[in-house]
């Protein structure tokens, strides 16, 4: 059985969809569940996430018929950048409002505030009955920078640690953070998730440069799973009315020429255009998929092993 095991929950990018046209690959926003060397690890907390949180609290209920003896959730968040369609379902993940839960989120700050006080700012207080410091679970929210990693040891808290004093064990899960400048406001971070020689790279809402981006691909090099933004065909891309270019995010093209930069072994489409219904996408996913099976279009529920 794999020990890195990855689940699609949402792969929508800018707003979720409610429609019949959309079930197939899904309306919500984005957010992938990787369980590895048993630690739960989220990235991203758009409106997937809320699916993630029910599952936690029907298996902590379970756990005992005793509140006070039931197992305790641990999740790790990790948030690419602070828009609205990768933070909307943080208010609503239950566990959050469970006392007897522990999060721990880490993303960039901005130019003038930290993580937490974007979150206050954004998604609690004025926009939420509660403010960030009132919501239940034990919580610590921190900045990330490229120097720095998280390491994750069997059984233990996650902690930051600077890159020059890594030392990863054999079970050890290791995540490292690009920063990619392209994309509107701030740039985005992107993740890799490391565990006993195994690796995925979470690039969303991250435009291509021309020729390619020689800083990212050695980021990535060689990694076995490579979830990729890929919101644009390219024509909708170049569209002379109203092209994309600038807008922070790839086509399927772009995606496919990283994939092949990076030498990825497999590539994940992801961060749907909400335009794009499950015809248009299939259509997609015949063109670029049918001749190459280690391309494929991420949808909700989809599971993926990392062997």
């Amino acid at each position: 059985m794999s020990n890195f095991k990855v689940k699609f929950r949402g792969v929508r990018g800018s707003f979720p969809v409610a429609n019949k046209g959309f079930l197939k690959f899904g309306g919500n926003t984005s957010c992938v569940e990787v369980n590895v060397g048993k630690h739960l690890i989220i990235l991203d907390a758009g409106t997937g996430i809320v699916d993630i949180g029910d599952e936690l609290m029907e298996s902590y209920i379970a756990s005992s018929i005793n509140p006070e003896s039931r197992t305790p959730i641990r999740a790790t968040i990790l948030v690419s950048h602070i828009h609205q369609d990768h933070l909307l379902g943080l208010t609503f993940f239950k566990p959050i409002h469970t006392k007897n839960a522990e999060m721990k989120i880490y993303g960039p700050s901005s130019a003038d505030c930290s993580l937490a006080e974007n979150l206050e700012n954004l998604v609690f207080g004025k926009s939420f009955p509660l403010d960030l410091g009132d919501i239940a679970c034990h919580l610590s929210i921190e900045d990330i920078h490229e120097d720095y990693a998280i390491l994750l040891k069997p059984e233990k808290a996650p902690e930051l640690v600077k890159l020059k004093d890594l030392k990863q064990g054999e079970n050890d899960v290791v995540i490292t953070f690009f920063k990619s400048y392209v994309h509107p406001q701030d740039g985005v971070i992107v993740y890799k998730i490391s565990y006993n020689g195994k690796s995925l790279v979470y690039a969303t809402d991250k435009e291509c440069y021309f020729g390619g981006d020689k800083k990212f691909s050695a980021f990535a090099k060689n990694c076995d799973l490579l979830i990729h933004d890929a919101q644009y065909t390219t024509e909708d891309y170049l569209s002379p009315n109203s092209p994309k270019q600038g807008f922070g995010h790839s086509t399927y093209d772009m995606a496919v020429e990283v994939m092949k930069q990076t030498k990825a072994k497999n590539l994940a489409f992801f961060h749907y255009d909400p335009g794009y219904d499950d015809v248009k996408l299939g259509r997609i996913k015949e063109y670029y998929t049918s001749d190459n099976k280690n391309i494929f279009m991420s949808y909700e529920g989809l599971e993926f092993d990392i062997t």
